[in-house]
């Protein structure tokens, strides 16, 4: 996974980008419009998001339509995914420490 992924999505008005086009293509006009940004200060975010690989553009006439590029996520996924292996492996882990600890406590609790 690339540094410049997490970086881009670091800052929020990108990642509000990010969560504006996970309902569809935008134009930049209409991300502007609905982050209440200047269109230059959208396309400069656009940009950014463009050069990590977050997004691809598509231009139509004179617009240019963004969407998310969905290999991104995967690779931010597969990523995430190792951190979750960790985690599930130490959860079960202390799973079963717990449950050796129940069954010592509960051998003790019937002697007399």
């Amino acid at each position: 996974m690339k540094t410049t992924t997490l970086r881009a999505l670091a800052e929020p008005n990108r990642l509000q980008i990010v969560e504006l086009l996970r309902g569809g293509p935008l134009s930049v006009g209409e991300i502007a419009e609905r982050l209440g940004l200047r269109q230059p200060q959208a396309s400069k975010h656009l940009r950014i998001l463009s050069d990590a690989g977050v997004v691809e553009v598509h231009a139509v006439a004179n617009r240019r339509i963004y969407k998310l590029r969905h290999s991104a996520f995967q690779e931010l996924d597969a990523w995430l995914a190792s951190f979750r292996r960790v985690w599930e492996e130490k959860l079960d882990s202390l799973d079963d420490y717990l449950e050796e600890l129940q069954s010592k406590n509960g051998n003790r609790e019937g002697k007399p």
